[in-house]
């Protein structure tokens, strides 16, 4: 029974890192046209999940979520010098978010999320399997 507890701790923790990537990329995507108030304002940084493997107190191998880092690429720039956060050169700096590359982080996210989903049930069929087994 111990080693389907420990599938099952490691696909819980699988889900939970999931999770947790799929909320920073709702909130990349939330804010993909945040920008300063002004031109000395920082536009919205995209952020990005680390993920790391550990060892579960069931002695499986599972994943943890590490913390998030900023992706330090580029601002986007846009022509509008009527807008508040305009420079001196009229350009507005925009989120370094693209919308397309969240929504496939969050198509994998959602597989890998399902995936884990999928083995908790497996391993549950399992169990059930097992024990009408005994039952007999």
């Amino acid at each position: 029974m111990s080693d389907i507890n420990a599938a099952l701790s490691a696909a819980a923790s699988g889900m939970r890192a999931q999770q947790v990537r799929m909320r920073i990329a709702a909130e990349n995507v939330a804010n993909a046209n945040s920008v300063g108030t002004d031109p000395n304002q920082e536009p919205f940084r995209r952020r990005i999940p680390l993920l790391e493997s550990t060892t579960l107190a069931s002695g499986a191998q599972g994943v943890q979520v590490q913390g998030t880092s900023y992706d330090m690429s580029a601002f986007r720039r846009e022509y509008n010098p009527s807008h508040p956060a305009a420079g001196e050169d009229g350009y507005v700096q925009l989120p370094n978010v693209d919308t397309l590359v969240e929504m496939m982080d969050l198509r994998e996210a959602t597989r890998a999320y399902e995936a884990n989903l999928n083995m908790i049930d497996a391993a549950r069929t399992m169990t059930t399997r097992a024990l009408d087994l005994l039952r007999r």
